[in-house]
């Protein structure tokens, strides 16, 4: 089973084969790979190609069992639900959605409108960019499937506890005027048969392959920059063990940056490779998908500053615990 597994790890979802096969192309090619400008050139194409390949995949079915669950459709399964399990199937729920938190704040206005407790709407909003069945994959190509299922994990307890937490401060007079007085569309979408699903699965394949691919190539630029030529000595003074505030920073440098899980991921592999810490990486990854500033711009036109301040302050300490709860595991992720 062990063999199985590494095979699956290796083969298809790390897909060492694309590396190699690079490699031999580029050699016969007369480009030395060894060297930085040759190992940059090999690190780009196969992290670009892999990534496309798992992005496509990963969009066409997530896209497909999205198309169970319409706007609609979601509310009223949350709708069925009251307290913590509301927050927990609210959480579930933006597992399967999109894939940043720009895409996700229309769905967060639309079900606050729709009168849905406010806690509830929040863990949707947390867990949504930050935990889905993709990153669950990308991580599990590159960092194991140990490291992957705590991700998750972790991450969907950051959404509940943060939901509750926003819920538990009776905040719902912070929340603009207009998205009070707005209501959610009640028509529910059209069931789809299969033919319908796959062509609704294909086009957001291209949309969403549009809107992230430009993410990915500055992402996996940045990566092979890290990679092939910044000494590990520098990456493992600022953010690996020496540096106790790794965390905090890398938390902090998140925020400004807008990307997706797609983009950020090549990055955090080559911080790791080089010698960052496992917590810094996985922080600075939410703190990205999370946080970034465009969608806190979004966020800001549909609640008040204090709510506001209250969802990032939140996100900030849940990230900032996990990144170091992580650092204190990664020997045993690793």
């Amino acid at each position: 089973m062990e063999n199985i597994w590494l095979f699956i790890q290796n083969e298809i979802l790390a897909m060492k084969w694309l590396n190699s096969l690079i490699g031999d192309l580029l050699g016969r090619l007369n480009i030395d790979i060894t060297t930085r400008i040759g190992g940059s050139i090999q690190f780009f194409l196969y992290d670009v190609i892999k990534i496309v390949i798992l992005l496509c995949t990963l969009i066409f079915v997530i896209s497909y069992i999205q198309s169970y669950f319409p706007p609609e459709k979601s509310k009223k399964i949350m709708g069925r639900f009251s307290g913590l399990r509301a927050n927990i199937m609210a959480a579930l729920l933006g597992t399967v959605t999109p894939f940043c938190s720009c895409s996700s704040i229309p769905l967060f206005i639309g079900f606050t409108s729709s009168g849905l407790p406010l806690g509830v709407t929040f863990s949707f909003l947390i867990s949504s960019p930050m935990v889905d069945l993709g990153s669950l994959i990308l991580l599990m190509s590159i960092f194991g499937y140990k490291v992957a299922l705590v991700y998750v994990v972790v991450g969907l307890v950051i959404a509940v506890i943060g939901g509750t937490l926003i819920e538990k401060m009776k905040m719902d007079d912070y929340v603009e005027d207009f998205i009070k007085s707005a209501k959610m569309n009640e028509v529910e979408a059209a069931s789809m048969d299969v033919k319908q699903r796959i062509d609704y699965a294909r086009e957001q394949v291209g949309e969403t392959f549009k809107k992230v691919f430009p993410y990915i190539i500055v992402g996996v630029g940045i990566g092979a920059l890290i990679h092939n030529w910044i000494p590990t000595g520098w990456i493992t003074a600022v953010l690996g063990n020496k540096n106790p505030f790794g965390v905090i920073m890398a938390t902090v440098l998140g925020v400004p940056v807008y990307a997706d899980i797609f983009g950020t991921i090549p990055v955090a592999e080559a911080l790791l490779a080089k010698g960052a810490q496992l917590g810094v990486v996985l922080a600075f990854m939410m703190a990205v998908t999370t946080l970034s500033l465009p969608s806190l711009v979004m966020l800001k036109k549909a609640i008040k500053p204090r709510l506001l301040g209250t969802f990032i302050a939140i996100c900030t300490f849940g990230i900032i615990v996990v990144g170091y709860l992580f650092n204190l595991m990664q020997s045993f992720l690793i």
